[in-house]
């Protein structure tokens, strides 16, 4: 099984608005074989905690725009680590610290990564 045609019009969505707010490291796994909650993960990393709500705001703002609701956010208030789950996809925010602390690039290693659009830039370190 592999990721839905909505949960991959989510990602690209998500990866747009986490690029647009100059994000670090955009990537995304499809996580479908791995997991029954969702079909994939949307990892995002920021500088400062300000620039994590940013992000953060700007992804719920264009998935609204295309009739996406999330169905949970945590992390908020500490703005280290956002979740923001919109049931086919979970978008993760992270403070480039606990980026690199939590390393979920390796948890999911041995999941696909999905092609993102051409006019996302990751914005490396």
């Amino acid at each position: 099984m592999t990721a839905t045609d909505h949960a991959l019009e989510l990602v690209h969505a998500a990866a747009r608005a986490a690029s647009d707010k100059l994000a670090k490291e955009i990537i995304a796994f499809d996580v479908s074989e791995q997991l029954a909650i969702t079909d994939a993960f949307v990892l995002a990393s920021a500088t400062n905690d300000r620039q994590v709500k940013a992000i953060v705001d700007e992804v719920e703002d264009k998935l609204r725009e295309i009739g996406a609701k999330p169905i949970r956010r945590e992390g908020e208030r500490d703005g280290r680590w956002v979740l923001i789950d919109y049931g086919d996809v979970v978008v993760h925010v992270q403070h480039e610290e606990e980026r690199a602390f939590y390393a979920l690039e390796r948890l999911w290693r041995d999941c696909p990564t999905i092609t993102l659009p051409a006019d996302v830039t990751t914005h490396e370190r």
